[in-house]
Protein backbone atom coordinates (compact mmCIF):
# COMPACT_ATOMS: atom_id res chain seq x y z
CA UNK A 1 0.00 0.00 0.00
CA UNK A 2 1.47 3.47 -0.94
CA UNK A 3 1.95 6.07 1.61
CA UNK A 4 -0.75 8.84 1.81
CA UNK A 5 -0.14 12.37 0.27
CA UNK A 6 1.96 14.70 1.82
CA UNK A 7 0.33 18.15 1.75
CA UNK A 8 2.22 21.22 2.92
CA UNK A 9 0.99 24.42 3.81
CA UNK A 10 2.33 27.56 4.20
CA UNK A 11 1.75 31.31 4.40
CA UNK A 12 3.04 32.24 0.56
CA UNK A 13 5.04 30.84 -1.71
CA UNK A 14 7.77 31.20 -4.62
CA UNK A 15 7.19 28.86 -7.66
CA UNK A 16 10.42 29.34 -9.22
CA UNK A 17 9.73 31.83 -12.04
CA UNK A 18 6.48 34.01 -10.95
CA UNK A 19 6.99 37.48 -10.18
CA UNK A 20 4.67 36.96 -7.24
CA UNK A 21 4.20 35.01 -3.94
CA UNK A 22 1.22 32.84 -4.26
CA UNK A 23 -0.70 33.40 -0.77
CA UNK A 24 -2.23 30.35 1.04
CA UNK A 25 -0.28 27.80 -1.01
CA UNK A 26 -1.22 24.32 -0.65
CA UNK A 27 1.56 21.66 -2.10
CA UNK A 28 0.44 18.35 -2.68
CA UNK A 29 3.42 15.51 -2.96
CA UNK A 30 3.21 11.93 -3.51
CA UNK A 31 6.32 9.91 -3.54
CA UNK A 32 8.98 12.15 -4.71
CA UNK A 33 6.83 14.18 -7.06
CA UNK A 34 4.67 17.40 -6.38
CA UNK A 35 1.03 16.16 -8.16
CA UNK A 36 -0.68 19.61 -7.51
CA UNK A 37 0.08 23.30 -6.21
CA UNK A 38 -2.94 25.54 -5.36
CA UNK A 39 -4.02 28.60 -2.97
CA UNK A 40 -6.82 28.23 -0.06
CA UNK A 41 -7.81 24.52 -0.82
CA UNK A 42 -9.02 21.94 1.53
CA UNK A 43 -6.68 19.68 2.41
CA UNK A 44 -7.05 16.09 0.44
CA UNK A 45 -8.63 13.55 3.09
CA UNK A 46 -6.16 11.20 4.55
CA UNK A 47 -2.97 13.67 3.59
CA UNK A 48 -0.07 14.04 5.90
CA UNK A 49 -0.46 17.51 6.88
CA UNK A 50 2.79 19.74 7.32
CA UNK A 51 1.17 23.27 8.11
CA UNK A 52 3.93 26.07 8.42
CA UNK A 53 2.34 29.04 9.54
CA UNK A 54 4.53 32.48 8.72
CA UNK A 55 6.70 30.62 6.27
CA UNK A 56 7.47 30.94 2.62
CA UNK A 57 8.15 27.85 0.26
CA UNK A 58 10.50 28.06 -2.25
CA UNK A 59 11.97 25.55 -4.26
CA UNK A 60 14.93 23.36 -2.89
CA UNK A 61 18.17 25.94 -3.98
CA UNK A 62 20.23 25.18 -6.80
CA UNK A 63 24.24 25.47 -5.88
CA UNK A 64 25.57 25.50 -9.70
CA UNK A 65 29.45 25.86 -8.22
CA UNK A 66 30.10 23.56 -5.70
CA UNK A 67 33.38 21.78 -4.46
CA UNK A 68 32.27 18.34 -1.83
CA UNK A 69 36.42 17.70 -1.83
CA UNK A 70 37.27 20.77 0.04
CA UNK A 71 36.37 21.27 3.55
CA UNK A 72 35.89 25.59 3.69
CA UNK A 73 39.16 25.55 5.95
CA UNK A 74 41.54 27.59 5.67
CA UNK A 75 43.84 25.82 3.98
CA UNK A 76 41.65 23.39 1.93
CA UNK A 77 44.49 22.06 -0.47
CA UNK A 78 46.48 21.11 2.77
CA UNK A 79 43.36 19.31 4.27
CA UNK A 80 42.51 17.48 1.46
CA UNK A 81 46.17 16.27 0.74
CA UNK A 82 46.01 14.68 4.69
CA UNK A 83 42.85 12.27 4.11
CA UNK A 84 43.07 8.99 2.51
CA UNK A 85 40.07 8.88 -0.23
CA UNK A 86 37.88 6.93 2.09
CA UNK A 87 37.82 9.76 4.50
CA UNK A 88 37.58 12.66 1.47
CA UNK A 89 34.40 10.53 0.91
CA UNK A 90 33.27 10.64 4.36
CA UNK A 91 34.13 14.63 4.05
CA UNK A 92 32.45 14.67 0.69
CA UNK A 93 29.24 13.12 1.97
CA UNK A 94 29.13 15.51 5.40
CA UNK A 95 29.57 18.84 3.43
CA UNK A 96 26.31 17.69 1.05
CA UNK A 97 24.22 16.96 3.92
CA UNK A 98 25.25 20.32 5.49
CA UNK A 99 24.43 22.01 2.07
CA UNK A 100 21.31 20.13 2.47
CA UNK A 101 20.59 20.84 6.04
CA UNK A 102 20.51 24.58 4.73
CA UNK A 103 18.09 24.23 2.12
CA UNK A 104 19.86 23.23 -0.71
CA UNK A 105 18.42 20.27 -2.27
CA UNK A 106 21.44 20.40 -5.65
CA UNK A 107 24.47 20.55 -5.82
CA UNK A 108 26.63 20.82 -9.03
CA UNK A 109 30.21 19.72 -7.87
CA UNK A 110 32.46 21.34 -10.36
CA UNK A 111 35.67 19.74 -9.73
CA UNK A 112 36.54 16.68 -7.11
CA UNK A 113 38.94 14.27 -6.29
CA UNK A 114 39.01 11.49 -8.54
CA UNK A 115 35.77 11.26 -9.54
CA UNK A 116 34.39 10.57 -5.66
CA UNK A 117 31.32 12.70 -6.07
CA UNK A 118 29.94 10.19 -8.75
CA UNK A 119 29.91 7.74 -6.04
CA UNK A 120 27.60 10.20 -3.65
CA UNK A 121 24.55 10.45 -6.29
CA UNK A 122 21.48 8.87 -5.72
CA UNK A 123 21.84 8.57 -1.72
CA UNK A 124 18.56 9.62 0.16
CA UNK A 125 20.01 11.50 2.69
CA UNK A 126 22.11 13.52 0.38
CA UNK A 127 21.48 16.49 -2.13
CA UNK A 128 20.70 15.52 -5.98
CA UNK A 129 24.35 16.11 -7.20
CA UNK A 130 25.37 17.07 -10.51
CA UNK A 131 29.04 15.58 -11.30
CA UNK A 132 31.80 16.79 -13.14
CA UNK A 133 34.81 14.40 -11.87
CA UNK A 134 38.39 16.35 -11.95
CA UNK A 135 38.47 19.38 -13.84
CA UNK A 136 40.49 19.12 -17.02
CA UNK A 137 43.87 21.13 -16.45
CA UNK A 138 46.89 21.72 -17.99
CA UNK A 139 50.43 19.69 -16.31
CA UNK A 140 50.76 21.94 -12.72
CA UNK A 141 47.79 24.17 -14.14
CA UNK A 142 45.07 25.33 -11.77
CA UNK A 143 43.38 22.25 -9.69
CA UNK A 144 46.18 20.00 -11.00
CA UNK A 145 45.95 18.39 -7.30
CA UNK A 146 42.29 16.92 -8.12
CA UNK A 147 43.60 14.22 -10.71
CA UNK A 148 42.83 16.35 -13.99
CA UNK A 149 46.00 17.04 -15.87
CA UNK A 150 46.11 16.43 -19.11
CA UNK A 151 48.61 17.45 -22.28
CA UNK A 152 47.54 20.00 -23.98
CA UNK A 153 46.56 18.18 -27.10
CA UNK A 154 43.84 17.87 -29.30
CA UNK A 155 43.91 14.34 -28.62
CA UNK A 156 44.62 14.43 -24.56
CA UNK A 157 41.50 16.54 -24.26
CA UNK A 158 39.63 14.38 -26.09
CA UNK A 159 40.62 11.35 -24.23
CA UNK A 160 39.67 13.14 -20.86
CA UNK A 161 36.56 13.72 -22.27
CA UNK A 162 35.62 10.17 -23.31
CA UNK A 163 37.11 9.02 -19.92
CA UNK A 164 34.61 11.30 -17.95
CA UNK A 165 31.34 10.23 -20.51
CA UNK A 166 32.70 6.83 -19.83
CA UNK A 167 32.53 7.24 -16.30
CA UNK A 168 28.81 8.93 -16.32
CA UNK A 169 29.79 12.31 -15.13
CA UNK A 170 27.19 14.87 -15.84
CA UNK A 171 28.98 17.98 -17.06
CA UNK A 172 32.84 18.74 -18.13
CA UNK A 173 34.86 21.53 -15.82
CA UNK A 174 37.91 22.86 -17.97
CA UNK A 175 39.91 25.30 -16.33
CA UNK A 176 40.25 27.66 -19.22
CA UNK A 177 42.47 30.32 -17.01
CA UNK A 178 44.78 30.02 -13.65
CA UNK A 179 43.24 30.43 -10.11
CA UNK A 180 43.94 31.69 -6.75
CA UNK A 181 44.06 28.16 -5.37
CA UNK A 182 47.12 26.82 -7.30
CA UNK A 183 49.83 29.52 -6.39
CA UNK A 184 51.91 28.47 -9.88
CA UNK A 185 49.09 29.96 -12.27
CA UNK A 186 47.74 33.20 -13.06
CA UNK A 187 44.29 33.85 -12.61
CA UNK A 188 44.72 36.45 -16.13
CA UNK A 189 46.58 33.28 -17.96
CA UNK A 190 45.17 31.22 -20.17
CA UNK A 191 45.70 27.23 -19.56
CA UNK A 192 44.82 26.19 -23.30
CA UNK A 193 45.52 26.91 -26.68
CA UNK A 194 42.39 27.65 -28.90
CA UNK A 195 42.45 24.86 -30.81
CA UNK A 196 42.99 22.35 -27.89
CA UNK A 197 39.92 24.09 -26.29
CA UNK A 198 37.53 23.94 -29.23
CA UNK A 199 38.98 19.88 -29.39
CA UNK A 200 37.32 19.64 -25.79
CA UNK A 201 34.05 21.15 -26.61
CA UNK A 202 33.82 19.29 -30.13
CA UNK A 203 34.26 16.07 -28.19
CA UNK A 204 32.29 16.41 -25.09
CA UNK A 205 29.47 17.66 -27.17
CA UNK A 206 29.88 14.63 -29.62
CA UNK A 207 29.37 13.05 -26.61
CA UNK A 208 26.58 14.56 -25.25
CA UNK A 209 27.45 16.26 -22.47
CA UNK A 210 27.85 20.36 -21.88
CA UNK A 211 31.22 21.94 -21.07
CA UNK A 212 31.25 24.91 -18.05
CA UNK A 213 34.95 26.67 -17.86
CA UNK A 214 36.62 28.61 -15.41
CA UNK A 215 37.48 31.67 -16.44
CA UNK A 216 38.92 34.80 -14.78
CA UNK A 217 41.32 36.65 -17.47
CA UNK A 218 39.71 38.18 -20.20
CA UNK A 219 41.50 36.24 -23.00
CA UNK A 220 40.24 32.67 -21.19
CA UNK A 221 36.61 34.27 -21.61
CA UNK A 222 36.72 35.27 -25.10
CA UNK A 223 38.65 31.82 -26.08
CA UNK A 224 35.90 29.81 -24.39
CA UNK A 225 33.31 31.80 -25.81
CA UNK A 226 35.20 31.14 -29.18
CA UNK A 227 35.09 27.02 -28.70
CA UNK A 228 31.43 27.10 -27.55
CA UNK A 229 31.62 26.17 -24.52
CA UNK A 230 27.96 26.04 -22.21
CA UNK A 231 28.88 28.00 -19.00
CA UNK A 232 31.48 30.15 -17.72
CA UNK A 233 32.45 30.47 -13.99
CA UNK A 234 33.84 33.38 -12.39
CA UNK A 235 34.06 35.92 -15.89
CA UNK A 236 35.98 38.65 -13.74
CA UNK A 237 38.14 39.81 -16.11
CA UNK A 238 41.12 39.69 -13.78
CA UNK A 239 44.46 40.88 -15.39
CA UNK A 240 47.41 41.60 -13.22
CA UNK A 241 46.63 44.79 -11.40
CA UNK A 242 42.87 45.19 -12.02
CA UNK A 243 40.14 44.21 -13.88
CA UNK A 244 40.01 44.71 -17.73
CA UNK A 245 37.69 46.52 -20.12
CA UNK A 246 35.46 43.73 -21.24
CA UNK A 247 34.54 45.16 -24.63
CA UNK A 248 32.95 43.59 -27.10
CA UNK A 249 32.49 40.58 -24.53
CA UNK A 250 29.76 41.57 -22.53
CA UNK A 251 27.20 41.71 -25.43
CA UNK A 252 28.50 38.67 -26.99
CA UNK A 253 28.20 37.07 -23.73
CA UNK A 254 24.88 38.48 -23.49
CA UNK A 255 23.72 36.99 -26.80
CA UNK A 256 25.33 33.64 -26.78
CA UNK A 257 23.28 32.48 -23.78
CA UNK A 258 25.89 31.03 -22.32
CA UNK A 259 25.15 30.32 -18.44
CA UNK A 260 27.50 32.93 -16.59
CA UNK A 261 28.48 31.43 -12.95
CA UNK A 262 28.83 34.47 -11.00
CA UNK A 263 30.17 32.42 -7.84
CA UNK A 264 29.21 35.07 -5.12
CA UNK A 265 28.40 34.87 -1.66
CA UNK A 266 30.88 34.61 1.91
CA UNK A 267 29.24 34.01 5.21
CA UNK A 268 30.84 34.90 8.41
CA UNK A 269 32.84 32.35 9.53
CA UNK A 270 36.30 32.21 12.03
CA UNK A 271 39.26 32.70 9.54
CA UNK A 272 37.26 34.29 6.65
CA UNK A 273 39.64 36.50 4.96
CA UNK A 274 38.81 38.73 1.39
CA UNK A 275 42.06 39.32 -0.09
CA UNK A 276 43.12 42.26 -0.94
CA UNK A 277 43.59 41.75 -4.41
CA UNK A 278 39.97 40.51 -4.58
CA UNK A 279 38.84 43.40 -2.48
CA UNK A 280 40.32 45.84 -4.25
CA UNK A 281 38.80 44.53 -7.75
CA UNK A 282 35.72 44.10 -6.02
CA UNK A 283 33.77 47.05 -7.22
CA UNK A 284 34.51 47.08 -10.87
CA UNK A 285 33.38 43.33 -10.79
CA UNK A 286 30.56 44.10 -9.63
CA UNK A 287 29.92 46.48 -11.88
CA UNK A 288 30.57 44.31 -15.16
CA UNK A 289 28.13 41.94 -13.28
CA UNK A 290 25.63 44.66 -13.65
CA UNK A 291 26.36 45.46 -17.38
CA UNK A 292 26.07 41.81 -18.21
CA UNK A 293 22.67 41.36 -16.50
CA UNK A 294 21.96 44.56 -18.25
CA UNK A 295 22.69 43.13 -21.38
CA UNK A 296 20.48 40.03 -20.81
CA UNK A 297 23.22 37.62 -19.79
CA UNK A 298 22.27 34.40 -17.77
CA UNK A 299 23.58 34.90 -14.44
CA UNK A 300 23.70 32.44 -11.81
CA UNK A 301 24.23 32.48 -8.72
CA UNK A 302 26.89 29.88 -7.66
CA UNK A 303 29.23 29.92 -5.29
CA UNK A 304 32.71 27.80 -5.01
CA UNK A 305 31.91 26.40 -1.98
CA UNK A 306 34.65 24.92 0.14
CA UNK A 307 37.85 26.87 -1.42
CA UNK A 308 37.58 28.86 1.99
CA UNK A 309 36.91 29.56 5.51
CA UNK A 310 34.27 32.42 4.00
CA UNK A 311 32.25 29.59 1.97
CA UNK A 312 30.89 27.12 3.91
CA UNK A 313 28.83 24.52 2.08
CA UNK A 314 25.73 26.24 3.05
CA UNK A 315 26.73 29.44 1.87
CA UNK A 316 23.86 29.75 -0.82
CA UNK A 317 21.90 32.04 1.31
CA UNK A 318 24.26 34.61 1.78
CA UNK A 319 25.36 34.59 -1.92
CA UNK A 320 21.38 34.86 -3.04
CA UNK A 321 21.17 37.80 -0.55
CA UNK A 322 24.72 39.31 -1.92
CA UNK A 323 23.81 38.80 -5.87
CA UNK A 324 20.44 40.18 -5.25
CA UNK A 325 21.59 43.32 -3.33
CA UNK A 326 24.18 43.81 -5.77
CA UNK A 327 23.07 43.04 -9.23
CA UNK A 328 20.03 40.97 -9.97
CA UNK A 329 17.37 41.95 -7.31
CA UNK A 330 15.40 39.24 -4.63
CA UNK A 331 13.50 38.11 -7.34
CA UNK A 332 16.30 38.06 -10.20
CA UNK A 333 18.76 36.29 -7.33
CA UNK A 334 15.72 33.39 -6.14
CA UNK A 335 15.28 32.80 -9.99
CA UNK A 336 19.05 32.09 -10.49
CA UNK A 337 19.29 29.90 -7.75
CA UNK A 338 16.10 27.87 -8.23
CA UNK A 339 14.53 27.47 -11.84
CA UNK A 340 17.82 29.50 -14.23
CA UNK A 341 20.32 27.12 -12.10
CA UNK A 342 18.03 23.84 -12.74
CA UNK A 343 18.07 25.14 -16.58
CA UNK A 344 21.57 25.33 -16.29
CA UNK A 345 22.23 21.92 -15.06
CA UNK A 346 20.18 20.29 -17.49
CA UNK A 347 17.13 19.28 -14.49
CA UNK A 348 14.41 22.09 -15.74
CA UNK A 349 11.95 19.50 -16.14
CA UNK A 350 12.27 17.94 -12.70
CA UNK A 351 14.12 20.74 -10.56
CA UNK A 352 14.02 24.28 -9.68
CA UNK A 353 10.01 25.00 -9.54
CA UNK A 354 7.48 24.21 -7.93
CA UNK A 355 5.00 22.65 -9.67
CA UNK A 356 3.22 19.72 -10.75
CA UNK A 357 4.78 16.72 -12.13
CA UNK A 358 8.87 18.38 -11.04
CA UNK A 359 10.68 16.72 -7.98
CA UNK A 360 9.15 17.44 -4.57
CA UNK A 361 11.97 19.62 -3.33
CA UNK A 362 10.47 21.97 -1.18
CA UNK A 363 12.26 24.48 1.30
CA UNK A 364 10.30 26.35 3.73
CA UNK A 365 11.79 29.47 5.21
CA UNK A 366 10.30 32.02 8.02
CA UNK A 367 9.53 35.30 6.35
CA UNK A 368 9.17 36.30 2.82
CA UNK A 369 13.07 36.12 1.04
CA UNK A 370 11.22 39.02 -1.67
CA UNK A 371 11.61 41.52 1.03
CA UNK A 372 13.74 39.86 3.54
CA UNK A 373 16.73 38.14 2.33
CA UNK A 374 17.85 37.12 5.82
CA UNK A 375 14.75 35.34 5.72
CA UNK A 376 16.80 32.15 3.84
CA UNK A 377 18.66 31.45 6.89
CA UNK A 378 15.27 30.94 8.86
CA UNK A 379 14.73 27.44 7.63
CA UNK A 380 11.91 25.77 8.79
CA UNK A 381 11.88 22.91 7.06
CA UNK A 382 13.34 21.29 3.56
CA UNK A 383 11.67 18.00 1.49
CA UNK A 384 14.06 16.62 -0.82
CA UNK A 385 12.13 14.66 -3.50
CA UNK A 386 9.38 14.28 -1.12
CA UNK A 387 11.18 12.86 2.27
CA UNK A 388 11.65 15.32 5.03
CA UNK A 389 15.19 16.16 5.91
CA UNK A 390 15.86 15.85 9.52
CA UNK A 391 17.65 18.85 11.56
Amino acid sequence: MSAPPLAIRADALFDGVSDTLLPDPLVIVAGATIVSVAGATETPPHARVVDLPGATLLPGLIDTHSHLAFDAGTDPVAALAARDEEAVLAAMAAAARTALLAGVTTVRDLGDLRYLSLRLRGRDDLPTIVAAGPPITTPGGHCHFLGGEVEMSASAVRAAVADRADRGADVVKVMASGGRMTPATLMEQSQFPPAVLHALVDEAHRRGLPVVAHAHGTASIRESLDAGVDGLEHVTFWNATGIDEPGDLIGRIGRSRVAVGITAGNAPAPGAVISPAVRQRTPRIVANFRSLHEAGARLLVGTDAGIEAGKPHDVLPYAIAQAGDLVLGPLGALRAATSAAAAACGLAGGKGRIAAGFDADVLAVDGNPLTDPGALRRVRAVFARGRPVGR
